[in-house]
């Protein structure tokens, strides 16, 4: 995974029981220009369009949970969705977690990263990667 997609995670644990969600709602939305760095970074590690963006929800972090992406191929049970060539990959697990949430790309004079908007987030941190559901 390239240092472009920040907040990338090795960890995984069990997650306790979420909120239901509503099926019909999309698991997540992206702003044009996240998905224009998403191929960006896509292309300039030399991946093919059978490579999505892998979202995750992993335990840790300041207020209990963390955002993890990277690039991966669609697995049995992921939930995908396509934004313009990009196919956006979250398994059954951290969907209840992100579901509703808005993925946006963000420049400023601390720098430039990813920024989820969570409707479902209780509390977040300052790190922007951690939050409580």
């Amino acid at each position: 995974m390239a240092e472009n997609l920040e907040h990338q995670h090795e960890e995984h644990e069990s997650h306790p029981e979420a909120a239901p969600i509503d099926p019909n709602a999309p698991a997540l939305n992206l702003t044009p220009k996240a998905v224009e760095m998403v191929k960006k970074t896509r292309e300039k590690e030399g991946l093919g369009a059978d490579h999505g963006l892998r979202i995750s929800v992993v335990g840790g972090g300041c207020s209990g949970f963390q955002y993890s992406l990277g690039f991966d191929q669609a697995k049995e049970g992921d939930i995908v969705t396509a934004f313009d060539g990009v196919d956006i990959l979250v398994d059954e697990v951290s969907l209840p977690y992100i579901a509703g949430t808005t993925l946006d790309f963000v420049e400023g004079l601390h720098g430039a990263g990813f920024k989820f908007d969570n409707p479902r987030a209780t509390r977040t941190c300052g790190c922007g990667s951690s939050f409580s559901a």
